[in-house]
């Protein structure tokens, strides 16, 4: 039996798929929603952008006492009462591990569904960690 070292380390987690690194953040991940996140609780962001692509609206919902974001009504309320085109989600994840967990893919999915019924789009959902942010677009997972 031969044994053969790995050559190599395991690939760094920004070369996984889906991951960005805060460095190669694009303008909008960047200035408008990471500043917008703390560090202590879950925090979950729609923007809603017009056909022009301008932001109009911006809701913000902090997590429950389990850590948890759910999409409140009062929220999809807001953005659709002003004429959107599009919607991004994000939402940061304390723990430090961008990785979406079944609830975020499931959210996600129920979302984009709910969108696409009323001719919205939802362009991405963004999972911010310190070191980068998850993107289900970039995971072709939208």
């Amino acid at each position: 039996m031969t044994l053969y070292e790995p050559v190599g380390k395991a690939p760094d987690p920004s070369a996984l798929a889906g991951f960005v690194p805060s460095a190669s953040e694009q303008p909008v991940a960047r200035h408008l929603l990471r500043p917008l996140f703390g560090d202590e609780r879950e925090t979950l962001l729609l923007a809603g952008f017009d056909a022009f692509q301008r932001l109009v609206r911006l809701e913000r919902t902090d997590g429950d006492t389990s850590g948890r974001c759910a999409v409140p009504p009062r929220c999809w309320r807001a953005l659709l009462d002003g004429g959107i085109a599009e919607v991004i989600m994000a939402h940061n994840h304390p723990s430090g591990i961008p990785w979406p967990s079944d609830a975020d893919i499931r959210t996600t999915h129920d979302a984009a569904l709910f969108l696409r019924t009323i001719g919205i789009e939802l362009v991405d959902h963004l999972i911010f960690v310190p070191d980068g942010h998850f993107s289900f677009r970039h995971a072709h997972m939208i």
